[in-house]
Formats: structure tokens, C-alpha cells, sequence
């Protein structure tokens, strides 16, 4: 499993996990296995779940591409609770919000 730091972020770890391409969406390449660097939109969404989580333990659980935006997946602290975010080409983020269930 290959670790990551985000110089922005000294405290985000991140890990490659694999990927789950939904229909109409490009996996991007920084899942299971490729040793990629997270992407420029992968990390201003493990940036953006960082802040809104207030939770430097973030780790990329992957992400598809389409022309509307990037949907990454990402989960935080020790036990992974899962997030997502959508990374827009302009740099933007938006639409993070918990997968979990409350309670």
C-alpha cells in the first residue's frame, strides 16, 4: 500500500485504494496498485473532506472522472468513514458530505 503526504496538508496521509468506476465515468488512475500521486482534483477533495471532517486523517478510496466533475471517495480517521466530494476542472470543490450513517 503506497502512503502519500500533501505538502498542504501535513497532516492528510494518503493511500492508493482501488477503484469502482460507475457508468459513464473514467476510473483516473491513482487506485489499487498504479503508485500514481493523487491527482490535482483527488487532493483538493482530500483537502476540502480534511476541513469539513476537521480530520487530517483522510485517505483516497477513489475516484471516477467525467466531464461534469471528478466524484472522489474518501475515508477518514482510523475507522475509514466514508465521504465523498466532487472536484471541479476550474479547481473548485463541491457536495462533500458523510456516506455514513449517523448514530
Amino acid at each position: 500500500m503506497m502512503m502519500f503526504k500533501i505538502s498542504m496538508l501535513p497532516a492528510v496521509v494518503l493511500t492508493a485504494a482501488g477503484l469502482a468506476a460507475c457508468a459513464g465515468a473514467q476510473p483516473t488512475g491513482s487506485g489499487a496498485g498504479s503508485g500514481a500521486t493523487p491527482s490535482a482534483a483527488e487532493q483538493a477533495c482530500l483537502a476540502a473532506v480534511s476541513r469539513t471532517a476537521n480530520n487530517g486523517d483522510v485517505v483516497l478510496l477513489g475516484s471516477e472522472f467525467s466531464q461534469a466533475g471528478t466524484y472522489v471517495r474518501v475515508g477518514v480517521g482510523a475507522q475509514r468513514a466514508p465521504w465523498k466530494c466532487i472536484a471541479y476542472s476550474n479547481g473548485s470543490t463541491g457536495g462533500v458530505e458523510y456516506l455514513g450513517k449517523d448514530g
